[in-house]
């Protein structure tokens, strides 16, 4: 059954991310040297910090949706497997944000992660667009 690695992944992963912007929140209201972070709030890594934080939290809503709907619409498993992977692939894109800040490393895993989840985005409007529902029909 395709979707319920989506969801169970979905959910941890916006754990995690929930967490991360309870990090962030500290860093702004409660750490020591609270004022430098404030000041950098909207520049360099600590504005690649927040975009990380709003893109695994959404990118996580994401696979929980993807992931109802590859269990609930009649979707053909080509379509449904690939969809999945391309999905969570997609998560990737936060991952590598945080990799930037984090150690410098270079934005791969930025460009795997927004790419993939683009495509899945486009193949699942496309299978969408042949599904026939209420007939008892039209796997794709």
């Amino acid at each position: 059954m395709q979707g319920k690695k989506n969801i169970a992944a979905g959910f941890l992963f916006l754990a995690g991310f929930m967490v991360y912007g309870f990090v962030l929140i500290y860093l702004r209201d409660f750490a020591p040297g609270k004022e430098a972070w404030i000041a950098d709030y909207a520049v360099g890594k600590h504005f690649e910090s927040r975009l990380a934080h709003v893109h695994g939290n959404l990118f996580a809503f994401i696979n929980i949706v993807v992931g109802y709907l590859l269990i609930r619409l009649p979707i053909g498993s080509t379509s449904a497997k690939g969809i999945s992977w391309l999905t969570l692939a997609g998560m990737l894109m936060p991952l590598g944000i945080l990799s930037e800040v984090a150690f410098g490393l270079p934005p791969a895993l930025v460009l795997v992660g927004g790419l993939s989840m683009v495509a899945a985005m486009i193949w699942f409007g496309m299978v969408a667009t042949r599904l026939r529902l209420g007939d008892g029909g039209g796997r794709s």
